[in-house]
């Protein structure tokens, strides 16, 4: 196998699903704040329930730093009450399957370089960011824009500490499993990349732009979203998908309001079966004015806020 598919698969691997890449891409627009005690983390859970069913709602981060602390009384509770766990794409947690589904994807014949896809004043930067995640060029050049940019990004993360393996998905995932509980998916993981993939090469290009970013801003700015997400402020974790530039129009209704749409009907439905779920989504899906529960409340459910 070529060094630059076995490099670039490792990277784009990291990429839980593509809320990831949301994630990371909203959180550029956030202003830095002192971090988050991570010893003490309670993030937001919610519940939704009827006579015969009780679903868990968990707000996640894909990506982290391996030393928070995330698991509570009240989370470990929930799970060991839980008969099966549903994340936003069993799979994903798979990360050699996810890498493979997003090269499969990201490559089309005919491209121009990576580099001609920013604006001149970006090239400098993109050249840097290129460098230090150890992809040849060649081989972004070969990718779609929304890929190459994914890819770029979860690199550069990578190399501050914050990691796939760490995340909220694969903690849950080895406890039910563990268990011998079985783990489902709201989407697949083709669904997921297909959301990027049908951009408009427009919008694809100003996600990459929106990746070029100062290293230590980018982390600063990371670090804030993981100390909302770890303090359960969903407030604060809606402004960093609501303000003016977290995302295009474009990106927000394929990504976020589209799949927060299609999640509330399927809570909504799988009240209609007995027993007890965890559901556990990226949190900024969770929270704002389109969130999951906001659309519930909209269907005349109910969802009560248990840590």
């Amino acid at each position: 196998m070529m060094h630059w598919w076995s490099s670039l698969r490792r990277a784009s691997a990291r990429l839980m699903s593509a809320a990831t890449a949301v994630s990371l891409a909203a959180c550029a627009t956030a202003q830095p704040r002192a971090e988050a005690e991570t010893a003490a983390a309670a993030p937001a859970l919610w519940k939704l329930s009827d006579a015969d069913t009780a679903i868990y709602l968990f707000g996640t981060i894909h990506i982290l730093p391996r030393d928070v602390e995330w698991r509570t009384a009240a989370l470990e509770r929930a799970i060991a009450q839980s008969d099966e766990l549903v994340l936003e794409t069993a799979t994903g947690t798979d990360l050699g399957k996810t890498g493979r589904t997003m090269m499969e994807m990201a490559l089309s014949p005919g491209l121009p370089p990576l580099m001609e896809r920013v604006p001149e004043e970006k090239r400098a930067a993109l050249a840097r960011l290129i460098e230090s995640a150890g992809i040849p060029g060649r081989a972004l050049d070969r990718m779609e824009t929304w890929a190459a940019a994914m890819s770029l990004f979860a690199t550069m993360f990578r190399g501050m500490g914050f990691e796939g393996e760490a995340g909220v998905e694969q903690g849950l995932s080895a406890t039910f499993k563990d268990d011998g509980k079985p783990i489902e998916g709201l989407e697949t993981v083709e669904q997921q990349f297909g959301f990027f993939d049908s951009l408009p090469e427009e919008t694809q290009r100003a996600f990459l732009v929106g990746s070029i970013d100062d290293p230590a801003t980018a982390r600063a700015q990371f670090e804030a979203m993981i100390a909302a997400w770890a303090s359960g402020d969903t407030d604060e974790i809606a402004r960093t998908f609501d303000g003016e530039t977290a995302l295009s129009p474009e990106l927000r209704q394929v990504l976020m309001v589209n799949r927060n749409k299609a999640w509330a009907e399927w809570l909504d439905a799988r009240l209609d079966q007995p027993g007890t779920v965890m559901v556990a989504v990226g949190a900024g899906h969770l929270a704002g004015k389109d969130s999951v529960q906001a659309m519930l409340a909209a269907k005349g459910v109910k969802t009560e806020r248990v840590q």
